[in-house]
């Protein structure tokens, strides 16, 4: 039999029912194998043990007496550090958040509690989650788990790298342009972005990427990442959903943007696989609408960033010292603070055109297929690669798949498709805003055709 903290949170509920054991094990085999992994990684940065631990005891009290809230009863869990759990700190990875505590869980974080998840701790996050690798003044860069010296993505990329190691069998992220879905697709996980509004928010930190940025699951299955989205969602799971027979438009690349080789050839064999499953898998020659949207999406956050800056109350009542933030998030706040209201409408002006243009698209396709990611992990302290197939790419280039789906409010999903050497490679599924269900359901036929589950050897 695997040790406890190699199961999913499927299994572990399963265990629970049938009294093998309880989720006071569940909970001691993952923060034991946090204890081994996190040395190396950095990804868990606060730890309620105690809490934990009477959570659980609480839980195992419910399932011996049958009185269990649900699937996810008794299993651990993380929380990505800018979504707000009452009673620990939330730093957002900067100095200027030091001290402060959260008085109550975001709605998320509140329904997973409230369906007895037991809640242990906190993953690292860049600084205001702003960067698509995780590095912090706070607390330093997080390595991916397999291969330490690398990074695991970002923003969720404490998430990741605690979930792949073995830490607990989900994490709670969020992703304003693929914060969840590149770092799944760099550590052999699932990482599912809801439609917009299918999760709701409320008690969290103040919203610098608006209604762009959701909350959703980080898991090693899709079943896993559908019981969380029948915890966390605004209506239930619908089991099956979706046509047999699905249209995919597969996408290689995004206008003239590199891949990297290995990743184009194991997105190509998972377009096949798709294929062979029955479904209708057509390519895209050239994909270039996205390009406008891709260029002006790293204003959104800037300008919130200096709105915040403008407006610390909307934070805390503490004093909030903008000179306490690194050099990056000084330069966006610097850059958000001179961006003009018609360059900010552009942007939303680019997102609706964009939604109206994709809305044509899905009445001749039921999903999309692309990449997760353009690029394989790089060093851990390095904001982003500076080239991709040997041509230099910006800040973005890695995440040129992702940002589409934030500003049109699609849901999205990346699943493992592979191995380039040692390390994990992606694929992204897409679909119409509010077919998450379908779209969850596709997923989970590829996840059966082809399983992925490995553990890093750490």
């Amino acid at each position: 039999m695997p040790s406890l903290w190699q199961l999913t949170a499927t299994e572990l509920a399963a265990g629970f029912r049938d009294a093998a054991f309880t989720p006071t094990d569940a909970l001691h085999a993952c923060l034991q194998r946090s204890a081994e992994v996190n040395p190396r990684l950095n990804a868990l940065i606060t730890l309620d043990s105690e809490g934990a631990t009477h959570a659980a005891e609480q839980s195992t009290a419910r399932w011996r007496s049958g009185r269990a809230l649900g699937a996810l009863d008794g299993v651990p869990v993380t929380i990505k550090d800018n979504l707000q759990v009452r009673g620990l700190p939330t730093h957002w990875g900067s100095r200027a958040l030091a001290g402060g505590v959260a008085e109550r869980d975001e709605l998320p974080v509140a329904r997973l509690r409230e369906a007895g998840a037991v809640i242990f701790g906190k993953t690292n996050v860049p600084e205001f989650t702003m960067q698509g690798y995780t590095d912090n003044p706070v607390f330093g860069p997080t390595g991916n788990p397999w291969d330490p010296a690398l990074t695991p993505g970002g923003s969720s990329g404490g998430a990741v790298a605690l979930v792949a190691a073995g830490g607990c069998p989900i994490a709670l992220g969020t992703d304003g342009g693929g914060s969840i879905r590149r770092p799944a697709s760099h550590t052999n996980l699932v990482g599912f972005k809801p439609s917009r509004a299918r999760v709701p928010r409320g008690d969290g930190l103040p919203p610098i990427f608006l209604g762009f940025e959701v909350a959703g699951p980080i898991a090693r299955s899709v079943a896993d990442v559908a019981a969380v989205m029948q915890v966390i969602g605004d209506r239930p799971v619908e089991e099956g959903a979706g046509p047999r027979r699905a249209r995919i438009l597969f996408i290689p690349r995004f206008g003239d943007h590199p891949v990297d080789p290995q990743i184009a050839v194991l997105t190509e064999a998972a377009a096949r696989h798709m294929a062979e499953l029955g479904h209708e898998v057509t390519t895209a020659q050239d994909f270039g609408i996205a390009e406008a949207v891709n260029q002006r999406w790293p204003l959104l956050a800037q300008v919130g960033l200096a709105w915040l800056v403008a407006h610390p109350q909307e934070l805390s009542s503490r004093p909030f010292d903008a000179s306490l933030f690194g050099p990056a998030m000084q330069a966006n706040a610097e850059n958000g603070r001179k961006a003009s209201a018609s360059e900010l409408f552009e942007l939303l002006y680019e997102a609706e055109r964009l939604r109206n243009t994709l809305a044509q698209l899905f009445d001749r396709y039921d999903f999309l297929l692309t990449p997760a990611a353009a690029a394989l992990p790089w060093p851990a302290g390095e904001t982003h690669p500076t080239r991709i197939d040997g041509r230099e790419v910006g800040p973005r280039g890695h995440a040129v798949f992702a940002g589409f789906a934030n500003a049109v409010g699609l849901p999205a999903i990346a699943l493992p498709c592979g191995f380039a050497g040692p390390l994990p490679v992606g694929v992204q599924l897409v679909a119409r805003e509010g077919a998450d269900d379908a779209l969850l359901a596709l997923a989970r036929s590829f996840e059966q055709a082809h399983p992925w589950r490995r553990f890093p050897a750490l």
